[in-house]
């Protein structure tokens, strides 16, 4: 086919693609920005209430609350999961026996859903507990790390395959220089390895920063924002996460779905600025090949 031909048929392929996503993903966007400025407890009722429901989000103890704890959860799980694969990709990329089969039983987890990943690790975390009288829902500590041995368990797997093309694409002449210059293994890594694998560090970084923020079925799973505190009057869930904690303002009370909805395009917007920000400080730091 030449290219006045595919100039002609272009439209045919592309335009169903484009009403689909606009019908999928343009509109209800747009629609959900608009309802986060109305009361409603349908589409159809909708009253128009202006800046009312950011007022009510931002002055909400428990979103608050819930920002900061899900802030702390992704330094926390960005960090580990993104040093864990390295290494295991590393280790994998060394020339040891059955890296293949290693890859694999690294990779299973991510195939697992995150609804059936959660009570999985409820009945592991609480068959082990319960020898202490306590449960992963009784302890706000305890929901934390089991909210990030979880999600490291599922990402790692994922991340080292990243990690290991690469690896596999840093040229071996890099590598042989190195060595006729003297470079200990340490001075390799910190010299040659880690600059060239850059674009691999930026898109891994940014997979895991924005899944550890957006975190949903996990966490409804494992904990569901248990334990509860009173503060104030008002119940604070202690491991709930932003995701859960616009879920849960949305569907529990029906007053309050304009507040949700609020909350839902601030998360969005928060979401978009920090992976737009760390991936302009680490493509700043890319080689260019």
């Amino acid at each position: 086919m030449n290219k006045r031909q595919l100039s002609k048929y272009f439209p045919i392929f592309v335009l169903p693609t484009i009403a689909a996503f606009g019908i999928g993903f343009i509109y209800p966007f747009l629609h959900g920005i608009y309802l986060s400025f109305c009361s409603f407890k349908t589409t159809s009722d909708a009253a128009w209430v202006g800046v009312d429901n950011y007022i009510d989000a931002l002055g909400d103890r428990s979103f608050l609350y819930s920002f900061w704890f899900t802030a702390a959860f992704t330094v926390v799980s960005v960090t580990l999961i993104n040093l864990l694969a390295f290494a295991v990709a590393y280790v994998l990329t060394s020339g040891i026996r059955g890296a293949n089969a290693f890859r694999t039983v690294f990779f299973m987890p991510n195939l697992i859903g995150g609804v059936i990943l959660g009570y999985i690790w409820q009945l592991i975390f609480n068959g082990i507990l319960q020898s202490y009288g306590t449960n992963i829902k009784l302890n706000s500590t305890f929901g934390f790390w089991g909210l990030v041995i979880l999600l490291c368990w599922q990402q790692i797997g994922y991340m080292m395959i990243i990690y290991i093309s690469g690896l596999n694409s840093i040229p071996e002449s890099l590598y042989e220089a190195a060595k006729v210059d003297g470079a200990t293994k340490w001075q390799t890594l910190r010299k040659v390895t880690l600059p060239m694998m850059m674009p691999s560090i930026t898109i891994c970084t940014f997979l895991t920063l924005t899944n550890s923020f957006k975190l949903f079925d996990q966490n409804l799973a494992l904990t569901a924002g248990e334990p509860g505190l009173q503060v104030g009057g008002e119940t604070i869930y202690q491991t709930e996460m932003l995701a859960l904690n616009i879920y849960n303002t949305f569907y529990q009370n029906a007053n309050t779905r304009g507040v949700g909805q609020a909350k839902a395009v601030l998360f969005f917007l928060l979401v978009a600025v920090i992976g737009l920000v760390q991936l302009y400080l680490t493509r700043k730091k890319e080689v260019q090949q």
